[in-house]
Parts: structure tokens; sequence; C-alpha cells
């Protein structure tokens, strides 16, 4: 008798994962520039730590809003497909079989066999098969922005608190550097776990997040330099 496998894919990750990512990534890299900047402009120690948390506590806020308005807008957008989907369901049930047979048919079935495959799934479910394989909307890819948003802030509080640390101890003469380059381990850290947890290559995705935090921060850096005052 054969025992079937056990399959763990990662796509039901992808909603949480892009969520932590971008705001840990967002707060390590916000954080760490905003210091890089002011420590640049020969600002005090007290000061560069202000605008730090300063920093932390608006990102977070700004990620929180931003995440849950925009998932938002994907799920509105999402419920008025399949809104419109369920009322030609109930006034056109027949075009809807046959439209969902001919997806089958593009993707390789026979006619006859992907008629029938539409009608056994639309018996079952009939708006559950039209928002999987018409609309492509499934459990996987639903929007959730609540989910969003809280982990959004939350990783960007924990990505903030790096650098904050750094700046805390390192001396005052020193800030700037040692920020600078404690940020871009945090960030080729996190790049390396985001593509490890993601199935990707890992030194390419700690690479590519460390090239544009260093990026990010060397204009940063200018930018004090350049005014030479504290922001």
């Amino acid at each position: 008798m054969r025992i079937a496998h056990r399959e763990r894919h990662r796509s039901g990750r992808i909603g949480w994962l892009r969520a932590a990512v971008l705001g840990a990534n967002d707060g390590i890299l916000s954080t760490a520039s905003l210091i890089v900047g002011v420590a640049a402009a020969n600002a005090e120690h007290t000061a560069v730590l202000t605008a730090g948390v300063a920093g932390l506590v608006a990102g977070s806020m700004s990620m929180a809003a931003g995440e849950f308005v925009s998932v938002s807008s994907q799920l509105d957008t999402e419920h008025a497909d399949l809104a419109r989907e369920r009322a030609e369901l109930a006034t056109d049930i027949e075009s809807e079989r046959v439209e969902l047979a001919g997806i089958y048919a593009r993707r390789g079935l026979d006619p006859a066999l992907a008629r029938e495959v539409a009608e056994q799934l639309m018996a079952k479910d009939a708006l559950g098969a039209h928002a999987r394989d018409e609309l492509g909307i499934s459990e996987i890819s639903t929007a959730r922005p609540v989910q969003a948003a809280l982990t959004s802030a939350a990783t960007f509080a924990a990505g903030s608190a790096l650098p904050l640390i750094v700046a805390a101890i390192a001396p005052g003469a020193t800030i700037g550097w040692a920020v600078s380059v404690a940020s871009l381990v945090f960030l080729a850290l996190l790049g390396g776990v985001a593509a490890r947890t993601g199935g990707a290559s890992i030194a390419k995705g700690a690479l590519r997040i460390a090239f544009w935090g260093a990026l990010a921060m060397v204009v940063t850096a200018l930018v004090g330099r350049l005014f030479g005052a504290v922001v």
C-alpha cells in the first residue's frame, strides 16, 4: 500500500512574510539612516537618540496605517469581484459553467473532461471554484489587513530597536560608523533569513538588502554633512 507523502510548501507564508520582511527592513534602514544623518550633522548624543526614538514611533505607526489601508483596498476589490461572481452565478449559471470549463480546457484538459471537472467542482462549491480558477483568489492569497498592519508595525519596531541599541552604547564620536556597520550586518542577516524562509538564495537575499541599505545610509550621511546642523 502506498502511503501519501506530506508536502510542505512556502506559498502559505507569503502574506505574513512580505509584511514582516518589509517592516523589519524599513525599521533597520530608516532608523539607521536617520541616526547616521543626524550624527553626521555633529548633533549631540542625546539629540541623535531622540531622533532615533521618534523615527521608531512614527515609522511603526506609519507602517501599520499604510499596510492596513493598502491591504484593505485589496480586500475591498476581492469582495467586489466575489459579489459580481455570486450575482452571475445566480442569474446565468450555465454560462459560468461554460466559462469555467473553458479555463480548464485552455490549461490543457480535453474539452469533455474540462466540462466534467467544471460541473463537479461547481456542484460542490461554485463560487469557490470561480474565485480560485477565474479570479485567482484563494485562502492563501486572501488579503488580511489587520494581520498585515500588526505584523508590519511590530517588525518595524523590532528592526528600529537594533540600530537604536547600537547608538545608545556607542561612544559619541563613533555613532555614525558603529550604527552603519552594525545595521549592514543586521540587514544582511535579515535578507538571508527571509530568503531562507522563502526558499530563495541566501547569499543573493543578503547582498541585495545590504546594498540598498549601504546606499541609503551613504546618502543620508552626505545630507547631514552638507547641512552640518542638528535636524
